[in-house]
């Protein structure tokens, strides 16, 4: 297929990011050539700007950034099956290569802000007609992420007591997902305080904000004395771990999902030894929860129309990542539509 189109690229090396006009790549076998609909805009997109993440598996120093995308099939590769153009479909955040290493869509390869992106057709997941591009698109991370961290990584039990640090793209989904799988009490933790109310609207029992210095406290006496049996970082930050390390119940679980480069420290190691408390690393998704959500929305269990916070045209990409930067207006998700 000839032709241009606008897509976001960043060099890694000089950390120079702009949208510019690119050719539209052709599919090989295997893949599929997918028109952009639409694509979140992520806290990890913002690192990857400021080089706090770096990619693994780049060939090369520039690429299309973009994890969270949703459209419809477009072309198809030679010998292409199980696909035909007009498919609607989302686009899983990545894949693993034969070898287990997992590659980052709009990371380690060419991504969704684009107006027309790559896939392969093992990466789509059909997307049903009643869920809009807008509210699907950021499913494969924003959503999964914090799924997995609660079903697979935590093995979070109903009525366990439950703590979110950080009620950003990942946290307000996260408290939206503890709550529909029955976690009691579930105490949110966020200084900013529009970022409370929201806890609170998408399910939280308690908001706290995390500079209190009752804060230790009221987690306590939310939990009737023990503790959080799970406590998820979805900032990413040392201070949240230290924090959560200490109101932990015995046997309690601390989840690792926001990402930094910091080390983790604690203070009182022996006490967390003796409680046989536990801390689980976290990343991403696997295919199958981004399916079970799709699932879950369609049955009507989910709704995400609340976490559309804006929509930015491709073109405004460089404005997208400045909002989401300086968390204009406490966004959830923003949205670029190509």
């Amino acid at each position: 297929m000839a032709g241009k189109m606008l897509a976001g690229r960043l060099n890694v090396a000089t950390r120079e990011f702009e949208v510019v006009e690119v050719p539209v790549p052709e599919p090989g076998p295997g893949e599929v050539l997918v028109k952009v609909a639409a694509a979140g805009v992520c806290l990890s997109d913002v690192h990857l700007i400021d080089g706090i993440l770096k990619p693994l598996y780049l060939k090369g120093d520039t690429v299309t950034l973009g994890h969270e995308v949703a459209g419809t099939v477009h072309a198809l590769g030679p010998g292409v099956t199980g696909a035909a153009p007009g498919d609607r479909v989302i686009l899983q955040a990545g894949e693993r290569t034969p070898e287990g290493v997992v590659l980052t869509r709009g990371a380690d390869y060419d991504g969704g802000w684009a107006e027309y992106c790559l896939a392969t057709v093992g990466s789509l997941v059909p997307l049903p007609d009643e869920l809009s591009f807008e509210q699907a698109c950021f499913i494969p991370d924003a959503v999964s992420t914090p799924w997995a961290a609660i079903t697979a990584t935590a093995r979070t039990l109903p009525a366990e007591a439950v703590g979110v640090w950080g009620v950003g793209g990942l946290g307000a989904h996260g408290v939206q997902l503890l709550r529909t799988i029955g976690a009691y009490p579930i105490v949110a933790a966020d200084p900013l305080p529009a970022a409370r109310d929201r806890a609170l609207a998408f399910g939280a029992d308690l908001a706290l904000d995390p500079g209190d210095p009752e804060f230790r406290d009221k987690v306590r006496a939310a939990t009737g004395g023990r503790g959080l049996d799970v406590a998820f970082d979805f900032a990413g930050a040392a201070a949240v771990r230290e924090q959560a390390a200490k109101v932990l119940a015995p046997e309690g679980r601390l989840v690792l999902v926001g990402l930094t480069d910091k080390p983790l420290t604690l203070t009182h190691g022996t006490l967390f030894s003796y409680l046989r408390q536990q801390i689980r690393g976290h990343y991403g998704a696997e295919p199958e929860h981004v399916t079970q959500l799709v699932a879950l929305v369609e049955g009507g269990r989910l709704d995400f129309s609340r976490s559309v916070s804006g929509t930015f045209p491709l073109r405004d990409a460089v404005k997208a990542v400045d909002a989401l930067e300086r968390k204009e207006g406490n966004p959830i998700r923003l949205i670029l539509l190509p």
